[in-house]
């Protein structure tokens, strides 16, 4: 027990300590950035290139805070405060840094007044009652630091919550926003693959259909060649046998029954056997919420196509995992890169994702390999 508290303490001295390190630092941007502010106010034009540097700083501090000061993982995921609130957060910050350094400065005073108590003592320079009121006052004072630290760690993490932690409101409004954006994506993600089954029926088996009409009524006006008459025959056969699985393929690729039968990792393993490159796959997350399986399946399923489509000699890799309450689905090939998140097919994939409060990801770097990942809630 003894040793945790030394250790806590040692953590609190160290993050004081190292926020008015970063004080320092802070005051030097702060003055940085008063001068570029200035002088593009003077030629009429917005300050620019300073929100970035600061929340670098930011990161920091939230750094900082999390590693060593009680209570910090309030701030550990505050990720999506806009840049002006870490320049606002920077500009009152720098204040309790150097009042942490104050603090700290005195501490080090008392030890180094401490130890000279000590020697003192030693060597028989001070009396039994100078001893004893050393010791007390010692003791206050280092009472007393103690609480100081406290304080300053306690309005370091309330600064840091205050000030980049977004308003009620404006959480709403964000929420608000990502709503109607997830909305009008998911509409057009339904358009598109409505367009798509069109085009398939339309292109494909609607042709086919004409062209099996066309072979039935030959056959049925008949032909004194009965040979020409088989073939006709065998010809409708083999066309129906077409549209039969040019149906198969339509109505797979608008929702594959296997994910309803038999579960997500059957799916893909058919995804793999009708992927057309070497396809490896490892699902291990069993039964999961329809709308999840869906999403996972067309993701692994576009992100196939593709490098089937982009990547022809290429290998892939699918690896489904849940954890935390998310199933993580990540498709790696080692084709030469370059894929566009905003094509129509990834986009239509991040629009699925968004649509249930998940995220999406495309790394495409030219010479590959080329990862997507999608991070999808399953509570």
């Amino acid at each position: 027990m003894m040793a945790g508290l030394v250790g806590a303490g040692g953590r609190l001295f160290v993050g004081v300590s190292v926020g008015a390190a970063t004080a320092v630092a802070e005051l030097a941007f702060l003055g940085w950035a008063a001068l570029v502010a200035l002088v593009e106010l003077i030629r009429g034009r917005q300050p620019v290139g300073i929100e970035r540097p600061a929340r670098h700083l930011v990161e920091v501090e939230r750094w900082r805070i999390t590693a060593f000061l009680p209570g910090g993982g309030a701030v550990e995921h505050l990720d999506d405060y806009p840049g002006r609130r870490a320049v606002a957060y920077l500009g009152v910050r720098w204040l309790v840094g150097l009042l942490g350094g104050f603090v700290a400065l005195l501490f080090l005073y008392g030890l180094g007044t401490g130890a000279v108590w000590a020697r003192d003592l030693f060597v028989g320079r001070s009396s039994a009652w100078l001893v004893f009121a050393q010791v007390v006052g010692g003791l206050v004072l280092f009472f007393l630091a103690l609480q100081g630290f406290l304080g300053v760690a306690a309005l370091d993490r309330w600064l840091a919550v205050r000030l980049l932690v977004p308003s009620d409101r404006a959480r709403y409004e964000r929420r608000i926003s990502e709503l109607a954006a997830s909305r009008a994506g998911v509409v057009a993600a339904v358009d598109a693959e409505r367009r798509r089954i069109e085009r398939d029926l339309h292109d494909g088996v609607q042709q086919r259909l004409v062209a099996l009409g066309l072979l039935l009524g030959q056959a049925r006006r008949g032909t004194a060649d009965r040979t020409r008459s088989d073939e006709l025959v065998r010809q409708a056969h083999d066309e129906a046998r077409e549209i039969l699985a040019e149906l198969r393929d339509v109505a797979w690729r608008a929702y594959p029954a296997d994910l309803d039968n038999l579960g997500l990792a059957e799916a893909l393993a058919r995804v793999a056997e009708r992927g057309g490159v070497p396809v490896t796959v490892d699902c291990r997350v069993g039964r999961l919420p329809s709308a999840v399986e869906t999403a996972a399946y067309f993701v692994v399923s576009e992100a196939v196509t593709n490098a089937a489509k982009h990547a022809p000699g290429s290998r892939v890799a699918v690896r489904v995992l849940r954890a935390e309450g998310t199933v993580r689905v990540t498709v790696t090939d080692d084709g030469p890169g370059g894929a566009d998140p905003a094509g129509g097919g990834l986009s239509g994939l991040a629009r699925r994702a968004a649509a249930l409060d998940g995220s999406f990801s495309v790394d495409s770097p030219p010479g590959g390999p080329t990862t997507v990942e999608a991070e999808l809630p399953c509570a």
